[in-house]
């Protein structure tokens, strides 16, 4: 008798601790850094980002820390990360120190990066030079134009087989995009894996540049790494094909797919 009350009282404890066998047993899978911007008209997306991202945290056992600027990032501070998330925030204001601690994190293979959206806003802003070495990461681009007034489009996906592409339909739409075009498309250096059809532009626009990729890998450097210009509105973590690829990305990248 003395013995059963032992053990159901140890079940107990289990039982309101939240089951405390399973909590031992679960191991972290790796930690991500995210980059973001707080301000500006990238708010909103801002917002609606976090919380989901800070979901998929908690359901699939990594960690995330944030941060709102550039200034911390050096060498020691992304080694602790084996993934970088560069949300809506662009290539430059950046320090010389900062510069030179990504480009290594991206030639050391110790971790991985995704872009979104503002990542590829290359050119000379607010008083800052282009940034070199991260137009040949994007593909030797430079930034000329965007749809202001935003419109709806139909991304096709290029290349199903890639990992961050499981469970993303073919083809799927996008709602309140901004379209950014560049000074040439960036195929030729990168490997592209979906672009964005713009006859299906709703509604139409003169701001096209022909072959116009939106998603893609650089395979010349030796970190994992992927760009999804897509990141402008926060109804896209409504979209399912936006949410899958974007959790896919984040796993491809820590290399924890």
């Amino acid at each position: 008798m003395k013995k059963s009350l032992i053990i159901i009282t140890l079940l107990t404890i289990c039982f309101f601790q939240g089951d405390c066998f399973a909590q031992k047993s679960k191991k972290l899978k790796f930690k991500a850094l995210v980059l973001y911007e707080n301000g500006g008209h990238h708010l909103e997306f801002t917002k609606a980002a976090k919380p989901w991202l800070n979901k998929l945290a908690i359901d699939s056992s990594f960690t995330i820390d944030y941060i709102e600027n550039t200034k911390t990032i050096n060498e020691a501070l992304l080694s602790k990360y084996q993934v970088f998330i560069q949300l809506d925030y662009p290539p430059y204001t950046w320090s010389e120190e900062s510069m030179k601690a990504f480009q290594n994190y991206m030639a050391s293979e110790k971790g991985g990066w995704i872009g979104l959206h503002h990542a590829t806003l290359l050119g000379e802003f607010d008083g800052y030079p282009m940034w070199k070495w991260f137009s040949d990461f994007m593909g030797g681009i430079k930034f000329v134009n965007y749809i202001p007034d935003f419109a709806n489009a139909k991304v096709n996906v290029e290349d199903k087989s890639h990992p961050v592409m499981k469970g993303v339909p073919s083809d799927f739409f996008v709602k309140k995009e901004e379209w950014y075009t560049y000074d040439k498309s960036p195929r030729e250096n990168v490997h592209v894996l979906a672009s964005v059809d713009e006859s299906t532009y709703e509604p139409d626009s003169k701001i096209k540049m022909g072959d116009h990729p939106v998603i893609w890998t650089n395979a010349h450097f030796t970190s994992r790494n992927i760009y999804i210009f897509m990141g402008h509105a926060p109804e896209l973590f409504k979209n399912e094909a936006y949410t899958t690829l974007l959790r896919n990305s984040i796993f491809w990248a820590a290399n924890n797919n």
